[in-house]
């Protein structure tokens, strides 16, 4: 699933117009495109924790202050789609590489919100899939974990 997503992201980042929001408060497919790729590497930071540390307890991130701080509103609309594939890339060797016991290893937000290795791949790729959506308004069907 998640290259399946990545794969889609290329086209909506080279788009005419990419980089325009739509509406003030909405970001535009660029910004989106930022974030999923930013949200990609979190995410395999965060496994690599909870693969490598006995339930971790993960730094926080503040999505809002990391779009304003990377300037996401001006990045290259290519260089952004590359680095996303690429991202997605790793994340999904990282997910591909785990086995047996290893599903059940956990980790922690600052919040205190839990997760498995499980639960947490299901948690991670609800967010490509409905910033997609965001961009796109298209939906597609996702198969099962």
């Amino acid at each position: 699933m998640i290259m399946a997503n990545a794969a889609a992201w290329p086209a909506q980042l080279t788009a005419p117009g990419a980089a325009r929001r739509p509406r003030p408060d909405k970001w535009s497919a660029l910004e989106y495109g930022c974030h999923v790729r930013d949200a990609h590497r979190l995410y395999d930071y965060r496994l690599g924790l909870m693969l490598t540390q006995d339930d971790p307890l993960y730094p926080n991130w503040d999505q809002d202050e990391t779009a304003v701080a990377g300037r996401y509103d001006a990045q290259d609309p290519a260089a952004v789609a590359a680095e996303l594939t690429a991202a997605a890339q790793t994340l999904a060797a990282r997910f591909a590489a785990v086995a047996g016991d290893q599903w059940a290893r956990t980790g922690r937000r600052g919040d205190g919100a839990s997760f498995t290795v499980e639960t947490f791949a299901r948690y991670f790729v609800h967010d490509p899939v409905h910033h997609l959506y965001d961009v796109t308004g298209v939906r597609y069907a996702q198969p099962e974990l």
